[in-house]
């Protein structure tokens, strides 16, 4: 319960300024395109951490790992919260990203504690709270941002920050490092895990496209309805988080039956859900019912297919599953990050249309390049191998 919340409560820093975009254009006199490096920031905040504090895993005792990120992330909301102009909010954003990290040190840990025949239930359950986080940061950001303003949103992370920085250094067991290589090594080492798994560099482009392409629709949803015929507050656009909330179904289901379907076909289910969602918002991108209907469809598929790939990945080399799993999540939200800011260019050129159309062609991409020929079949068994 205490890994699964921690990863919820981490997971949201990269999400609350989302809902509030529109207020920091108001007060700080930015652009539209001006506020797309506002959540590009934090993704590549985060991809950044993938690459360099997310090794540490296998050599350091996560729990001080954990420690160390849980300061990091409440110095950097702070900093956000006392931001006056657009740098100085981008590189808190960065930071944070940094910071949440502690996410990407709790799934592995959680996935070297289960037994092979459990690690679906196991990676779900901690993915639903990863998919707690994810869509409730934007309903709490968006009720915060309204009740106070969009710094009281940052105030609000760091003190969530700290109560469960607190917690996780209290209860967390202390592990014994998997591998004592030098720091260099250890990033270069993520290199030739890339080179020596076709599972893991198929995992990572398949997860970061479709993560673009929910990237893309989520970074510009309140901007869409902060406009005619909508006229949504922060508040009010970030309610559709409680929607979204289905992909917690997806999380759970994704988790109990992908040892028996196979992760490729549980994938390729996940991303026809996006594939139809993304269609239904933007051919009823006016309606309130279809865009209510789209979300809950793309977010049953979005984390439907992440605890699959994660089962996949996690199950490649358990003596490096930190490494494994940053290489993955670095492909995945560096996605997230290009899906981000290629929304705000679609929709400041074609409005809400084109957003939809490169969250299909991100989604069509991620269709193929799960059905390319590999050495890996991904079939159930496989995936426990």
């Amino acid at each position: 319960m205490l890994m699964s919340s921690a990863v919820a409560a981490t997971a949201a820093n990269l999400y609350y300024n989302q809902p509030i975009l529109p207020q920091i254009g108001e007060e700080l006199g930015l652009s539209s395109q001006q506020l797309g490096a506002v959540p590009s920031a934090g993704q590549f905040g985060y991809a950044a951490a993938l690459l360099f504090l997310s090794p540490l895993g296998d050599t350091v005792s996560r729990r001080t790992l954990i420690g160390l990120l849980s300061i990091l992330l409440v110095v950097s909301s702070l900093v956000a919260f006392s931001a006056n102009s657009l740098f100085a909010l981008v590189a808190a954003c960065f930071a944070i990203g940094l910071g949440a990290n502690i996410t990407q040190q709790i799934i592995p840990f959680a996935a070297s504690l289960s037994t092979p025949a459990d690690k679906g239930k196991v990676i779900g359950t901690i993915m639903t709270g990863l998919t707690v986080g994810i869509l409730l940061s934007r309903t709490l950001s968006g009720f915060v941002g309204e009740l106070f303003n969009w710094r009281a949103v940052f105030l609000m992370s760091a003190l969530l920050a700290t109560f469960f920085g607190v917690l996780l250094h209290l209860y967390l067991p202390v592990n014994k490092p998997t591998s004592n290589m030098p720091y260099p090594k250890l990033v270069v080492s993520m290199l030739s895990l890339v080179k020596q798994y076709a599972a893991l560099r198929q995992s990572a482009i398949t997860g970061g496209l479709w993560f673009a392409a929910f990237n893309a629709l989520w970074a510009t949803l309140a901007l869409h309805v902060h406009e005619s015929p909508f006229n949504y507050n922060a508040q009010q656009a970030g309610l559709f988080g409680v929607v979204a909330l289905a992909g917690i179904v997806g999380a759970k289901v994704s988790g109990n039956l992908v040892n028996k379907v196979g992760v490729r076909n549980m994938i390729n289910i996940a991303l026809g859900l996006i594939f139809l969602g993304s269609a239904i918002t933007g051919i009823f991108g006016e309606k309130l019912w279809g865009l209510v209907i789209g979300i809950i469809l793309i977010d049953l598929g979005v984390f439907s297919a992440q605890v699959s790939n994660q089962v996949r990945v996690f199950s490649i080399d358990v003596s490096a599953q930190s490494r494994i799993n940053g290489v993955y999540m670095l492909g995945y939200y560096m996605g997230g990050a290009i899906g981000s800011y290629a929304g705000i260019i679609a929709f400041n050129a074609f409005s809400w249309l084109g957003v939809v159309a490169v969250s299909v062609v991100f989604v069509g991409g991620a269709l193929f390049i799960n059905n390319t020929s590999s050495n890996n079949t991904l079939s159930p068994s496989a995936s426990n191998s």
